[in-house]
């Protein structure tokens, strides 16, 4: 049996595999590993105030360390949709890749500076899923693919939630929210039994507007901080290991 007798030799290879781990860890990291779709409720039971909290409060969300951090590593893509009423969705701010922090901190000004398209109208969740579902064919090099939609009321005008999951099922998109619960219904069980979809999907609960910052920085952590620690770095080595 042939044996290493030389330490160099050994540390050698050792720092072989190790530069290929390193290249093939960098190699995924360039790769986009989330696309994020930020759905924004602006139906006519959100005054100008309520807006520009939300507005706001998702573009200090992104400016979180956790969540900016998690965002850069992951190269996400983000995209924004405002929606409201029957075939009243628009995306407003189309698919921004983020590289780098500059990206980040320009895409949370434009989200801060994003005028409101509509303001009277109602509320149509179906259909605004439906039409952010379809944003997702321009993002099929991302691992995963997130919406994360507001609201503040049940869906009451359009197709239903429930219409649209099994569609967003076979894209493999996961549908995660945040209910602006202002007590007149029970939303969040609403929203769990008609409106989120997929592996891992929560609902994450808001007292009022001015809660709302607080939530959705919140919820963006737990969306985003995933990406990073699922990158399977032992597989890898045992990967590398088995070559001949």
């Amino acid at each position: 049996m042939r044996r290493f007798h030389s330490i160099g030799f050994v540390t050698s290879l050792f720092l072989v595999s190790a530069g290929s781990v390193s290249l093939q860890f960098a190699a995924h990291a360039q790769t986009c590993d989330l696309a994020l779709a930020l759905a924004v409720d602006v139906s006519g039971s959100v005054d100008s105030d309520e807006y520009r909290i939300q507005m706001d409060g998702l573009a200090e969300a992104l400016r979180d360390g956790i969540v900016a951090e998690a965002l850069v590593q992951a190269h996400a893509k983000l995209l924004l949709v405002q929606w409201t009423g029957t075939s009243r969705h628009q995306v407003t701010i189309p698919w921004v890749q983020i590289n780098d922090f500059d990206d980040l901190e320009a895409l949370a000004s434009r989200i801060s500076n994003d005028p409101r398209r509509w303001r009277n109208f109602s509320t149509a969740i179906g259909e605004a899923l439906a039409h952010t579902e379809e944003q997702f064919a321009q993002v099929a090099d991302c691992r995963r693919k997130v919406i994360d939609v507001s609201g503040d009321g049940v869906s009451n005008e359009g197709i239903s939630p429930e219409r649209v999951r099994e569609t967003l099922r076979q894209a493999q998109i996961t549908v995660n929210a945040v209910v602006i619960d202002t007590g007149d219904d029970d939303l969040a069980e609403y929203f769990r039994e008609h409106v989120i979809t997929g592996g891992g999907a929560f609902v994450e609960i808001a007292h009022g507007f001015e809660d709302y910052p607080e939530r959705i920085r919140k919820k963006l952590i737990r969306e985003t901080s995933t990406q990073i620690s699922s990158i399977n770095v032992p597989r890898l080595v045992d990967d590398l290991a088995s070559r001949p």
